[in-house]
């Protein structure tokens, strides 16, 4: 009952459109920047074939050469996530690992007030006598689960309809299964931040110090694993890695069941344990 009467409540908001135009807005610029650095790479390297006196065929293996080597950039050099990208246009690639950066913080925008904007001016206890406090942490998590789907799946297939129209040999049946693919990675990863967010929503009674801490944290978790991606494999600093949600994001495109079933656990365990922690602030809290 809460979770559909808060998914009413949302949609019927001004905020989930104003995400909307946010998410959007961002995805287009960047869709667009990297549209644009693409076509002007791919004439100049044409021009340079063109004046070598190459063929088509040189050509076609010189871009080849340049799409694979920065995909492996992209995805850390794993041959065979490259190998399941290959009939990905890179623009897609390239607009999904940008949105992956900024989607903790889109969730934190989205979500920050769910608990505290009710423990805040004591509202919540009107709710609690007719609901259980689980029940109600459940129900906002969910209801905005389910409009994060909405919106990450509005946003994908606007990016894979572009792409499937500009890159002729992008056929549908590639179109559709990468759509479900990266829209998946995309949920399985912004779930384990939304748990993040209700965590830190149940921690204060002020919204605003909420986001605050969120956004702290999510620096934290970035500098994580930028110092562990930086470090030597030999290095015991390398390991901090793991404790960053966004490590295990190229393990959601990896065709290998193995590989994929050990980034969808770790983002489990983050959900979990966010989501866990959540759950026993908000039972012992005074509210």
């Amino acid at each position: 009952m809460i979770w559909s009467a808060e998914c009413r409540r949302t949609l019927r908001s001004v905020r989930v459109l104003a995400l909307l135009a946010l998410y959007s807005l961002f995805s287009m610029l960047v869709l667009l920047v990297v549209g644009g650095i693409t076509r002007a790479l791919r004439e100049q390297l044409d021009l340079q074939i063109a004046q070598a006196g190459a063929n088509a065929a040189a050509a076609d293996q010189v871009t080849a050469e340049f799409r694979k080597g920065f995909l492996g950039f992209l995805v850390g050099g794993d041959q065979a996530v490259m190998e399941a990208l290959a009939q990905v246009p890179l623009v897609v690639v390239v607009v999904f690992k940008a949105t992956l950066f900024f989607l903790p913080l889109y969730v934190a925008i989205m979500g920050f007030d769910q608990v505290s904007g009710e423990v805040g001016p004591r509202s919540i206890r009107y709710l609690t006598v007719r609901a259980r406090r689980l029940s109600l942490l459940l129900g906002r998590f969910l209801s905005q689960a389910t409009v994060l789907l909405g919106l990450v799946l509005i946003i994908d297939a606007g990016i894979f309809v572009y792409a499937w129209l500009t890159t002729p040999d992008f056929t549908f049946g590639s179109f559709s299964f990468n759509l479900l693919k990266f829209w998946l990675a995309a949920v399985v990863f912004s779930l384990s931040y939304l748990a993040l967010t209700t965590l830190c929503s149940s921690l204060f009674r002020a919204p605003a110090l909420s986001l605050i801490v969120n956004i702290f944290v999510l620096f934290g978790f970035w500098l994580v694993n930028l110092i562990g991606g930086f470090a030597s494999k030999d290095s015991p600093v390398a390991y901090v890695r793991y404790l960053s949600p966004s490590h295990y994001a190229n393990g959601l495109l990896h065709p290998g069941l193995a590989e994929f079933a050990v980034s969808g656990l770790a983002y489990v365990f983050f959900t979990l344990l966010f989501l866990g922690g959540a759950i026993v602030i908000l039972r012992e809290r005074d509210l």
